[in-house]
């Protein structure tokens, strides 16, 4: 598990690098070799831990395998017919999915951990799973504005800050 452990923070530093990388063109090409070594190495560290789990089955490597290929082919196939023109919308799309893959992996944990889990734990899944929802409903909105579906004017509700004061004051109840 060491070997683990160590692998997802080298990982983690690598994505930190490819997102510096990505903020400037000259250093473009070296942030998404950072990006994709730091994601080669997150999946070898998760086939490892998957395989030294105690109750593993072949079946999990499957499970794990299916949705990272359809995941990957939707990922080309979108990238592949987008033009250049269409890059903004093809990034506010796939960052959508980002957001709801938080919601999902919170509500995941949640399930795994359920009440034995403590206040911290708690805390942590339904911040992030809050995140992810503001990710993913933001980006969706971005997508649809950028796309031309949805109207370029501001989106506002009336009452729209007690609207958010209650939805904050329910989180953090």
């Amino acid at each position: 598990m060491n070997f683990v452990n160590a692998s997802f923070i080298v990982a983690g530093l690598l994505f930190i690098f490819a997102l510096a990388g990505l903020s400037k063109f000259e250093t473009s090409k070296k942030g998404n070799a950072y990006g994709i070594l730091g994601m080669v190495i997150a999946i070898v560290a998760t086939i490892v831990a998957l395989v030294k789990l105690p109750g593993y089955s072949p079946v999990s490597i499957v499970l794990l395998f299916i949705p990272m290929l359809i995941g990957g082919a939707f990922g080309v196939w979108k990238a592949v017919k987008v033009e250049m023109t269409g890059m903004p919308e093809l990034i506010a799309q796939l960052h959508s999915f980002v957001g709801l893959a938080a919601v999902l992996i919170g509500f995941n944990a949640f399930a795994e951990e359920g009440t034995g889990a403590s206040t911290f734990q708690l805390s942590e899944i339904w911040i992030g799973i809050f995140i992810g929802a503001l990710t993913f409903t933001g980006s969706l909105v971005a997508w649809g504005k950028l796309s031309g579906k949805v109207a370029s004017k501001p989106l506002t509700l009336p009452g729209r800050n007690w609207i958010n004061l209650g939805l904050l004051v329910v989180i953090i109840a």
